[in-house]
C-alpha cells in the first residue's frame, strides 16, 4: 500500500507480535457452523456451508455478526435474539475447540525467543478466557489480551490493534499483526499484517504426532474409484489422537517394518464428497508397490499440513486435488524441518516395543 503507515515502516525491526484469536489459532468457526445451521435450519432456511456472507463476516464482533446472519438468511430474529441463542449453544462446545495446524508451534517458538506476545481478538473478555483455558499454557504466552468488548470499535478497526500494542509498551511500526480476516485496515494500523499460514513448501510445519497400527480395508473406493490406494488405519483405537487435530490434509513420513520409509499425503476427517458417517485416517503412501500390505503394521510421524478439509463439485476436481496435495507432499518432504523426521527411529521400530 504505497503511502500507508504500514508501507513506510519496513526497516523497523519487529520486537512483537499481536495475534488474533478465532480462526488463526484455533478453530472456533466449526463449533460455530455446527450452531448456525442448526438455528438457521429451525427458520426453515438451510444453511450454506460456503458462507453466504462469509467475508463480511470474518473478523467482526458477535453482534455484527449475527446482525449479518439475519440479513442474509432474512431470519425473522433481531440480531440480539440470534446471538443470545447463539452464545446459550457455544458457552458449552468451547471444550471442543481445536488448536489450528502450526500454532502449538508458533506460540513455543516465540516464547523460545523471548518475543513479546499480544491477543486481539473481537471475542468478548469472557469468551477469551474460555477458549484458552483448553490449550494447555497458552494463557500465560499472552503479555497482554485486549478483547472486542474493552474497546470503542472492533475489527476491521484498527483501534484493538493499537490498544494492544500500547499495552505492550510497543511501537506500532514494530508490531508484526497475525490475523486470518481480510478486513483489517492495515493502512490505518501502522501494524505490520502478515499471514503464518504460508508455511514451507506450500505445507505449515506442526508439532509432529505419531500414530500407527495394522493397515486394514478401507471403503474400496481408494484404488476403484480414484485410483489412489489408500492404507486406512483402525480409527477406534486413534480417537484421543484425532480429537486433537482439526480435519484436513496433512503430510509426514509412513514406514513400513518390513520394507521401508516413505513420503506420505493423508486425509484427516469425514471426507464430504463421500459423507462419510465417522472421522476418518487415510494415508496415501507416495510409492508404486508391487502388492497389498493389509495386515502389515504401519506407523507414521505426521509433521506438517497442507489444507483444509473441502468437498468438492465433481469427482474429477477430488481426484486433480488429491494430486496436487500428494505433489506438494513430496517436494515439502525434502526441505526442513520435514525431512529431518525421515530417521526418526519411531517409524523402523515395531510398536510393540516402544
Amino acid at each position: 500500500m504505497a503511502g500507508s503507515p504500514a508501507s513506510n515502516c519496513s526497516n523497523t525491526l519487529v520486537d512483537h507480535v499481536i495475534l488474533d484469536l478465532d480462526g488463526t489459532l484455533i478453530d472456533t468457526e466449526t463449533l460455530l457452523d455446527e450452531v448456525y445451521a442448526k438455528i438457521v435450519w429451525k427458520y426453515g432456511k438451510k444453511w450454506e456451508w460456503d458462507g453466504i456472507g462469509l467475508i463480511k463476516r470474518l473478523g467482526k464482533r458477535p453482534l455484527e455478526v449475527a446482525a449479518s446472519l439475519v440479513e442474509d438468511y432474512e431470519l425473522p430474529c433481531t440480531a440480539d435474539e440470534l446471538l443470545d441463542e447463539t452464545l446459550s449453544h457455544v458457552e458449552t462446545m468451547w471444550s471442543r475447540a481445536k488448536a489450528l495446524p502450526g500454532a502449538t508451534r508458533l506460540l513455543k517458538h516465540l516464547r523460545a525467543h523471548k518475543i513479546p506476545i499480544g491477543l486481539a481478538s473481537n471475542s468478548p473478555a469472557k469468551n477469551i478466557r474460555s477458549k484458552l483455558a483448553y490449550q494447555p499454557g497458552w494463557l500465560e504466552s499472552f503479555k497482554v489480551i485486549v478483547a472486542g468488548d474493552e474497546v470503542k470499535e472492533g475489527k476491521p478497526s484498527p483501534e484493538i490493534y493499537l490498544e494492544a500494542a500500547k499495552l505492550l509498551k510497543a511501537r506500532p511500526s514494530s508490531c508484526l499483526v497475525i490475523e486470518d480476516s481480510p478486513s483489517v485496515k492495515q493502512d490505518r494500523c501502522q501494524c505490520r499484517e502478515s499471514s503464518w499460514h504460508e508455511g514451507v513448501g506450500k505445507a505449515l510445519p506442526i508439532e509432529p504426532w505419531y500414530l500407527g497400527g495394522p493397515v486394514i480395508k478401507g471403503f474400496g473406493r481408494g484404488s476403484k474409484v480414484l485410483g489412489i490406494p489408500t492404507a486406512n488405519l483402525p480409527t477406534a483405537a486413534l480417537g484421543s489422537q484425532l480429537s486433537q487435530h482439526v480435519c484436513g490434509i496433512y503430510l509426514g513420513w509412513a514406514g513400513l517394518s518390513n520394507r521401508g520409509v516413505y513420503k506420505m499425503v493423508m486425509s484427516v476427517g469425514w471426507n464430504p464428497f463421500f459423507d462419510n458417517a465417522a472421522k476418518t485416517v487415510e494415508p496415501w503412501l507416495l510409492h508404486d508397490f508391487p502388492d497389498d500390505f493389509y495386515g502389515e503394521e504401519l506407523r507414521l510421524i505426521v509433521v506438517g499440513y497442507i489444507r483444509p478439509e473441502a468437498n468438492f463439485s465433481s469427482l474429477e476436481l477430488l481426484i486433480e486435488r488429491i494430486h496436487e496435495d500428494a505433489e506438494i507432499a513430496k517436494a515439502a518432504l525434502d526441505l526442513l524441518p520435514f525431512s529431518s523426521y525421515q530417521d526418526d527411529k519411531f517409524l523402523t521400530t515395531p510398536l510393540a516395543k516402544q
